[in-house]
């Protein structure tokens, strides 16, 4: 099972099919995205599930509907055990950003980080979930996957905001700030905090 995210919506993707009652059953072969996509944003259907018999292939055929946007992020932890937050579109986040060039999706997860937050001497520690939400850019939908990865630092710092990007604060917050930031931040940031 995999989900994408509309705004804080779900589509699941699955193998199962179950009785709908706060959600909608389509096929994913023949789905017309753009319409759940719709449904999604404005009616109050809390998910949508999409279906197909071999669960090896969900990802690859769902991923195949919309322009997929490869990006990097992290989740950068320091030596105080406070994780670096980024402020931006009035909601809190990680720093994350899209591939350039020939980098490696590390290369590209190091790079935006500290592009975005002004930190350095980051080491990535481990892999994360990679994650799926849907965005609109110039009109058209597309799908971001982001791989995230768990960093460490022992940057002590100014923080920077990378304010060309939208970004208005950069912050390191403690368990109980978090805590406090997930009630405005996104689904899939949710996932990985």
């Amino acid at each position: 099972m995999y989900q994408v995210f509309v705004n804080d919506k779900p589509i699941i993707l699955t193998s199962v099919v179950s009785e709908e009652t706060n959600f909608k059953n389509y096929l994913l072969d023949t789905v017309n995205i753009s319409k759940v996509i719709k449904e999604l944003n404005t009616t109050s259907l809390e998910e949508v599930r999409l279906i197909h018999k071999n669960p090896d292939k969900l990802l690859k055929k769902f991923l195949k509907k919309l322009p997929n946007v490869v990006a990097g992020g992290g989740k950068v932890i320091n030596h105080r055990e406070e994780v670096l937050f980024i402020y931006r579109n009035n909601k809190w986040d990680l720093p994350k950003g899209k591939v350039e060039g020939k980098e490696s999706i590390e290369e590209t997860s190091l790079r935006e980080v500290e592009e975005e937050t002004g930190v350095q001497g980051l080491e990535i520690t481990r892999a994360l979930d990679i994650t799926y939400h849907i965005f609109k850019r110039n009109g058209k939908h597309k799908i971001k996957i982001t791989h995230w990865f768990e960093m460490k630092t022992m940057f002590e710092g100014k923080l920077e905001p990378q304010e060309n990007e939208g970004i208005t604060k950069v912050k390191w917050l403690n368990e109980a700030q978090q805590i406090k930031a997930m009630n405005n931040s996104y689904a899939n940031i949710k996932i990985l905090i």
